[in-house]
Parts: structure tokens; C-alpha cells; sequence
């Protein structure tokens, strides 16, 4: 199934396809292990014109403002990189999640100054909004954005921010008046460098370790007002628009590691021998692998469609945009444990 993608999507899909098994898959466990970024494949990725999928063609991007494509050029993209690395993948990704503030509550100066550099992939971006005590209840966020003067001065610290340390451009979410609660939460574009902004802790995670995840740390950090990112008190509606469109990009790298599991387990299946042929000719093992693929093939259904949804306009789909982050990264930790499962030992 095309799942009714235009030629310019196959194209990408291609081109995605093409990078992810000639030059992520055969280093993805070493970077892995390394517990390193990649910059060399993201150079690759930014050179194929990747990070500009999604967005509009002024700034550099590749979609056309009379078709609005862009999440599902971005979903097509992000599913195939996947494949071969969901940590590798994530970099593009992050970048989106980043970026969509910018496209979605940016001022026309804001989007010519930071747009073109994220289009082309010369420079990285991350959202900001979790801390110790707040992920997506943006109400619970305890770094503030004081007033001073024409600038605001951010303290606080932000947790498990995926492309930390290699981002250059970071839409922050603060808290300018903490009683107003989510209403009191302001947006911001903090440019790598800014005085005031570091980085802690690097995480050692489980998996998905060739994406880096960092703590941001703002100290007496100061921000022009020129940086806002919408209005003051805007921040929750910043950060929940933003979770509405990027979901389907997160679920497409759910898919996109169930979709590559599942081929490796069929590739597997098919050259494993034992008692006189190959592991595939069982019936039940057969019946694993079909009860798998019937998943991959329903999770991309429904974040393709969310994602044609969200192209054509509909902003008010954040219900199913949950719904397939949520299925399709279920579904991703059933077909991956499956897929160990076929392996046997080797798993």
C-alpha cells in the first residue's frame, strides 16, 4: 500500500530509505554503544533535505503553501529512518518538535531568522517544557521568566530535553506568573550560547542512546522580549498546539523500530535452520509474524491518517493525535518483544 502518498512522498520515502540501510543500519549499534550523536549521519540527512520536509518552501523547506503536506512528509520520513535507528531518527524529529513553535506562533522576523538554518539542517532545535514535577502539564512547570525591563530573566532547570546539548535553536516554556498557573506560562526562542543557559546532566538511557538527552539549566539567564514566542501567558497554548502537531512524528519513529524489527525478524526467519529447514515453515511461527505485521500495518494507517488530518487543516484532531503516539508506541513494544522472541537465543 502507497497510503495515498503524492510522487514528491514517495521520493522522500525513497531518499529516507536509501540513507537508513546504506548508511545508518550498519553503524547504528556502534553509536549506540558509544552513547554518542551522530554528527555525521545527521550531515547525510540534512544533505538529502530531510530536515526541510515538513516545512513551507519561503523558508527553505519543500512544501508548497497551496498543498499542505508537511506532516505527512515528515511522518513518511521519520518512519523509515526509524527502521534502522530509532535513536538516529531522533534527531530530525526533535528538530520538528523544536521547530513547530517557530512555524506555529513565530513572528514573520523570528521565522526568516531561525527557519532556513533548521530547513537546511545547519543547525539543530529542542522543545523545552519538562521538568522534575511537569511534562505535558505545562501548569506544573517551576522555571520562572521574570520581568526586566525589554528582556526576562529565566531561572530554572528542564529535564530529558532530547537533541540538548546539539541543538542551537530552543523554544523554552517558563512560568511568568506562577498564579495564574497554565495561563501564567510564557514561550520563548533561547539561542545556544545565551549567557545564563548551560547544560547538566547528560542521561544514560536504556535505549535510543545515539540521541542526545540533556537537563538545560537557566541561571539569571537573559532573554529579549524580542524572543517571546506568541504573547505572555501563551506558553500553555504554545506547548499544547505544538504537542498536537508533532505527535504523529513521534509516532512515526514508534513505527517506523516496529516496521524494522519486523523485517528482521521475517529476514531472520527465513535463513534460520533447524531440524531441516527454515524456522519460517512452522505454522505457529508464521502466525506470530502475520499477528505482527496486521499491527505495523494498523498503526501506519492510523498516524498516516492523523497526519493527512492535521495537513488539511483539521487543529482540532488532538485526540487522535494522542491516540496514535499512544498506539503505534504500544504496538512498537509488542512487535519489538516479538521480534527478541523470534530471534530465540540471539534475541
Amino acid at each position: 500500500m502507497n497510503y495515498l502518498l503524492t510522487e514528491e512522498q514517495l521520493m522522500i520515502k525513497e531518499t529516507a530509505r536509501e540513507i537508513a540501510q546504506k548508511r545508518i543500519k550498519p553503524v547504528a549499534i556502534e553509536y549506540d554503544e558509544k552513547n554518542e550523536f551522530p554528527w555525521d549521519i545527521q550531515k547525510v540527512i540534512a544533505d538529502a533535505g530531510l530536515f526541510g520536509v515538513y516545512l513551507p518552501e519561503q523558508y527553505g523547506g519543500m512544501v508548497d503553501p497551496k498543498v499542505s503536506n508537511g506532516i505527512t512528509n515528515l511522518v513518511v520520513a521519520v518512519e523509515e529512518l526509524s527502521k534502522a535507528c530509532g535513536g538516529i531518527s531522533l534527531s530530525l524529529a526533535a528538530t520538528a518538535l523544536g521547530t513547530l513553535p517557530i512555524v506555529l506562533f513565530g513572528s514573520d522576523e523570528q521565522k526568516q531568522k531561525y527557519l532556513p538554518d533548521l530547513a537546511s539542517g545547519a543547525k539543530l532545535a529542542a522543545f523545552a517544557v519538562t521538568e522534575a514535577g511537569a511534562g505535558s502539564d505545562a501548569g506544573g512547570i517551576q522555571t520562572t521568566a521574570r520581568k526586566d525591563g525589554d528582556c526576562f530573566i529565566l531561572n530554572g532547570t528542564k529535564q530529558w530535553i532530547t537533541n540538548g546539548e546539539v541543538a542551537e535553536t530552543y523554544a523554552v516554556v517558563a512560568m511568568t506568573d506562577k498564579a495564574k498557573g497554565a495561563r501564567g506560562a510564557t514561550a520563548f526562542i533561547i539561542e545556544k550560547g545565551t549567557p545564563g543557559f548551560s547544560f547538566g546532566k547528560k542521561e544514560d538511557k536504556m535505549g535510543i542512546r545515539a540521541s542526545s538527552t540533556y537537563e538545560l539549566v537557566f541561571e539569571d539567564c537573559k532573554v529579549p522580549a524580542s524572543q517571546l514566542l506568541g504573547k505572555v501567558g501563551q506558553g500553555f497554548v504554545v506547548a499544547m498546539k505544538t504537542f498536537d502537531m508533532s505527535r504523529p512524528g513521534v509516532a512515526a519513529q514508534a513505527l517506523g523500530i516496529a516496521a524494522g524489527a519486523l523485517d528482521d525478524a521475517v529476514a531472520y526467519a527465513r535463513q534460520r535452520v533447524q531440524f531441516g529447514k527454515p524456522i519460517i515453515a512452522n505454522q505457529g511461527l508464521r502466525f506470530l509474524l502475520a499477528e505482527m505485521a496486521m499491527k505495523v500495518e494498523a498503526s501506519r494507517a492510523l498516524v498516516y491518517a492523523v497526519a493527512r488530518s492535521i495537513d488539511a487543516g483539521d487543529l482540532k484532531c488532538q485526540k487522535e493525535s494522542a491516540i496514535a503516539k499512544c498506539f503505534a508506541s504500544d504496538m512498537a513494544m509488542e512487535v519489538t518483544t516479538d521480534a527478541v522472541q523470534v530471534f530465540g537465543g540471539y534475541g
